[in-house]
């Protein structure tokens, strides 16, 4: 077992989806695998491993921010032998040209954190996805006729901020959206040579507080689940 994470070598199998809450962690464990079973529970954050199609897949949060999804992610690609983490989750839209319950596969993401930097020695501000799983995804959206649309999103280190103004990041790069993982999960998997995509769920659009309500989450966000499992099994 690793630090964080309790659960036996073996436990967690060679894919990861990895929502950032671990209650909706469990409840894809709980709808969408066979035979889940829990396998680590520290410090709340739920990790199970089952099977969909009858393929090994493991489901487990990353929490918020670079720093939570900096330390789940590294151990489970060193401790646990992982070879792709897709991050499952949503964002907030900075244009009226996204609406709610888009999809949206990440194909780079910019950040002004200095997590790459201080972490890896990775200079750049934008880090694209790791690996083939970003192409599978896009091949499995159009086989299963859901649109996701490839695109940059901000990776922010901040959710509430005094400007309200588009940060300059996110109009350097042409990024509609932002979230705050997808920027340290790519740096570790660039790092350590593993594969990493992120598909996001879009929940708010922030110029007119257009947002998916409580009640609307989970229809909202099973596309994107599916997409996730589809594409994770393709992967093995």
């Amino acid at each position: 077992m690793s630090v964080h994470i309790s659960a036996k070598k073996g436990e967690i199998a060679k894919v990861v989806l990895q929502p950032g809450d671990p209650l909706r962690a469990k409840y894809i464990a709980e709808n969408f695998l066979e035979n889940a079973r829990l396998v680590s529970q520290t410090r709340g954050i739920f990790y199970y491993t089952g099977t969909y199609k009858g393929r090994e897949i493991s489901v487990g949060a990353s929490g918020m921010g670079f720093p939570s999804i900096g330390i789940y992610s590294f151990e489970l690609y060193t401790e646990y032998d992982v070879d792709t983490i897709i991050r499952i989750g949503t964002c907030g839209a900075y244009t009226t040209d996204l609406k709610v319950f888009d999809i949206l596969n990440v194909e780079n993401a910019a950040s002004e954190s200095t997590y790459a930097k201080f972490a890896w020695e990775i200079e750049e501000e934008i880090i694209s996805h790791q690996g083939n799983i970003f192409n599978t995804i896009n091949e499995t959206a159009k086989e299963m006729s859901l649109t996701a649309k490839a695109t940059n999103i901000h990776s922010s280190d901040i959710f509430y901020r005094k400007d309200p103004a588009v940060p300059a990041i996110a109009t350097k790069y042409n990024c509609p959206a932002v979230e705050m993982e997808a920027f340290g999960l790519f740096a570790n998997a660039k790092h350590l040579g593993k594969n990493a995509a992120t598909i996001l769920t879009v929940s708010d659009i922030i110029p007119t507080h257009e947002n998916i309500s409580a009640d609307q989450r989970e229809k909202a966000l099973k596309p994107m689940i599916e997409l996730a499992l589809e594409s994770a099994i393709k992967s093995l």
